[in-house]
């Protein structure tokens, strides 16, 4: 949507012009000043708030002094910047243009006082104007630099022009490429014939361009030394960090006109060769919607301490976030990671209390909490299980093949086999009863992983037959046996509530409720683990009997008997020590550091979405958990009377008014502005990460983020690329990508 000048007699908008647009500022005393050099009537009974959110002026209306770039990406005014020019006579020409934008005209007595206001003005300056000249004559040199002198900028010459507009036909190749997921690199070295040369992708479409008309590119060319490459390596990479910088700085804009935002990671993603961590921030937009979008790569560090300290300051030095802001922090990372990202999160929340750390609405908990057990036996049996999900979408023929099974296996249960059937064609390895789906289905993968490796009509190739057999091989491994088994039973106990985080926002008020109850089942399987162990032993023994699984133990576990003999340990007890306790222990301990204070207060004040009022019927204590975030109240004082208000309206509402039952019907009510301290309280609320995103249209970071790593081979993944890719839609400024390069790169 385009801005459009605010200034009468002023007919440019964001769409046709470079110029940048400013905001009316919050500030009362600077808003008072622009609205009356504007001379616009109808702007004297708006708020500050209104004139900010739906009102800006372009840059032809500041002098050129009140204008800086805090960095090269960015334009923005000085903190005491004041619009002065304006032209306010051109209309009296034109008749039909009086009603647009009325001018107010002023009587004999305000002329007097805004001639008075501004001989004032100028004598208060006068002695600043006075030190500077004295500052400047000491120190000639710091008038040079050219860049915040208010005297007229040069007019550039011919090969000045013609140097810009061949680094934007460069850039436009560029953001193509991204866009596109074209790889920079074409073929490899060792696929392409001796002696004959094939340019990599970028030569090759500037060299389309070339032979296409454009002129710039031909000239260019023509003068580049037969020797030299027409656009190196080291220069690709300058104006992709450019091209990266730029359009995260956009996504960043937003996040910094809405305050408050969450960060959450993605699983770690080998990025040509290099592991790094995906990150993505949650912020609710000018429209009140909760959006969920991807910034960029971080490099992955094996040490922890390293990594936080990175972490940070890539958020805030690099990407420019106040991270006082923050106000949520998740992680999804696989087993092996998961302790170091619990290190980054400890860290942060030192410095930034408020940013608590949650799990990720995308994420379900059991899953997540099984990635994060330090057991190996885990990683290991949650790596196969994945392989196996991938190995039967790799086509339609083994899913079909693997249905077949199914349906001899549950022929006297048909209803259960077609639900298995279309489990089976989901990613069902991160449902929340992914190991009783598991266990289940244990029987129909062995026997169908075992018929495509010893299938005499050769019906699979040699690559698939292959795998099935080291697949089938893991899967009839004992010891994944038993760790399912005992994950199954374990996380059976926060199966529903997980599932009841990821419902609706009344399931997830009422599960902050719950987690007593949880931790307490568990403390008792604890204290009780021989005997909860000693039936999950057995089941796995069962299983194990029922397949014709040998039970072969672990070699570390036959080493030790054997240099051992007076050892009384046997089998049962070993993976009671080894699997079980460890296991339940860390997921006690793992549910106690997720679910803080902070953050089951957090929850708590979900109370505040109509429909939860009404099932507490409209008794509930906001208040008193809404403190934490008292400081990001508008107008904390009058907190409790808004409250009453609010439950007030929706008590006594209209028989055919429905209550809003999530936070984004709330957000999007018509009158929500009059309950500034409800709107930001659901604001705050809406951005943690634990809260899923109510419309899939703003959830689109990750959607894309899972594509681009689906569809780029792992050599072929750039990191400036991705985020271009991921980010198609977002809008780019060819010129300012042109004048930094030129800025940062381009020798004088």
């Amino acid at each position: 949507m385009p801005n459009f000048c605010a200034a009468p007699n002023c007919t440019r908008k964001s769409t046709q012009s470079d110029l940048a647009f400013f905001r009316f500022p919050r500030d009362p005393a600077r808003c008072q000043k622009w609205v009356e050099n504007c001379r616009r009537a109808d702007l004297e009974d708006k708020t500050p708030d209104q004139l900010n959110k739906h009102y800006r002026l372009c840059a032809k209306h500041f002098e050129t002094s009140m204008i800086c770039r805090t960095s090269p990406y960015r334009t923005v005014l000085r903190d005491n910047a004041i619009p002065t020019i304006f032209d306010l006579t051109s209309h009296l020409n034109n008749p039909h243009s009086r009603h647009r934008k009325r001018i107010k005209e002023l009587s004999e007595d305000e002329i007097r006082t805004l001639k008075q206001k501004k001989i004032d003005e100028t004598s208060e300056q006068e002695p600043k104007h006075k030190e500077i000249n004295n500052s400047s004559a000491q120190n000639p040199s710091a008038e040079e630099g050219g860049e915040e002198q208010d005297g007229d900028i040069l007019p550039l010459t011919l090969e000045e022009k013609e140097n810009k507009e061949y680094l934007k036909s460069l850039f436009e190749i560029l953001i193509l490429m991204g866009k596109q997921n074209i790889p920079l690199d074409g073929h490899e070295a060792d696929e392409i014939p001796e002696g004959l040369f094939t340019p990599d992708n970028f030569q090759a479409l500037l060299e389309c361009r070339i032979n296409s008309g454009e002129e710039v590119l031909r000239k260019r060319f023509e003068t580049t030394a037969v020797n030299t490459l027409f656009c190196s390596k080291t220069q690709q990479k300058q104006m992709l960090e450019i091209c990266e910088s730029c359009i995260r700085e956009e996504t960043l804009r937003e996040v910094r006109d809405s305050h408050f935002f969450s960060i959450v990671t993605d699983d770690v993603v080998d990025i040509a060769g290099e592991e790094h961590l995906p990150v993505l921030v949650r912020f609710v937009d000018e429209a009140h919607n909760l959006r969920e979008e991807f910034v960029g790569f971080l490099p992955y560090e094996a040490d922890a301490e390293i990594l936080a300290v990175k972490f940070h300051t890539t958020i805030t030095e690099k990407w420019g976030l106040n991270m006082e802001y923050c106000r949520g922090q998740a992680y999804i990372v696989s087993s092996g990671f998961s302790s170091k990202m619990k290190v980054v999160a400890s860290r942060l929340l030192e410095k930034y209390p408020q940013a608590i750390y949650t799990l990720c609405s995308s994420c379900a908990l059991n899953m997540w909490l099984a990635k994060s057990v330090p057991v190996i036996g885990v990683s290991v049996a949650l790596g196969t299980i994945e392989e196996v999900c991938s190995f039967f979408h790799r086509s339609p023929q083994l899913l079909l093949e693997l249905d077949n099974v199914i349906s001899v296996l549950f022929q006297n249960n048909d209803e259960r086999g077609k639900e298995l059937k279309e489990i089976c064609h989901s990613q069902w390895t991160g449902r929340h009863d992914a190991f009783e789906i598991l266990v289940d289905l244990l029987q129909a993968l062995v026997l169908c992983l075992d018929g495509i490796n010893s299938d005499t009509n050769v019906r699979w190739n040699n690559c698939i037959a292959g795998r099935a057999f080291v697949l089938c091989s893991a899967v009839t491994d004992f010891d994944f046996i038993v760790t399912i088994v005992v994950l199954k039973n374990v996380l059976s106990f926060t199966r529903a509530f997980g599932k009841n985080l990821q419902g609706q926002t009344s399931d997830v008020f009422f599960a902050a409720s719950s987690l007593t109850a949880v931790l307490h089942s568990l403390n008792e399987v604890m204290e009780n683990i021989e005997v909860y162990h000693e039936f999950w032993f057995e089941e796995a023994t069962n299983l194990a009997a029922k397949l014709d699984i040998q039970m072969k133990l672990p070699g570390k576990f036959r080493r030790a008997q054997h240099s051992n003999l007076e050892s009384q340990l046997t089998s049962e007890s070993y993976y009671k020590e080894t699997l079980s306790v460890p296991t339940v222990e860390h997921i006690i301990q793992e549910l106690k550091d997720i679910f803080s204070e902070q953050h089951l207060k957090a929850l708590k004040c979900l109370s505040l979405v109509p429909s939860v009022m009404g099932q507490l019927k409209f008794n509930t204590s906001e208040e008193h958990h809404a403190d934490m975030y008292r400081s990001d109240l508008p107008n904390p004082d009058t907190l409790s009377a808004e409250l009453h208000c609010w439950r007030i309206k929706w008590k006594h509402r209209g028989k055919d008014i429905e209550l809003p039952s999530t936070i984004y019907e709330a957000l999007h009510l018509p009158d929500i502005k009059f309950f500034p301290n409800v709107y930001a309280l659901l604001k705050v609320l809406c951005i943690l990460p634990v809260m899923k995103v109510e419309n899939e249209r703003y959830e689109n970071g990750r959607k894309r983020l899972k594509a681009y790593l689906r569809n780029t081979l792992t050599d072929q993944r750039s990191s400036n690329l991705a985020l271009l890719n991921i980010n198609f839609d977002i809008k780019h400024d060819l010129d300012l990508m042109v004048d930094t390069y030129i800025k940062l790169y381009t020798k004088d």
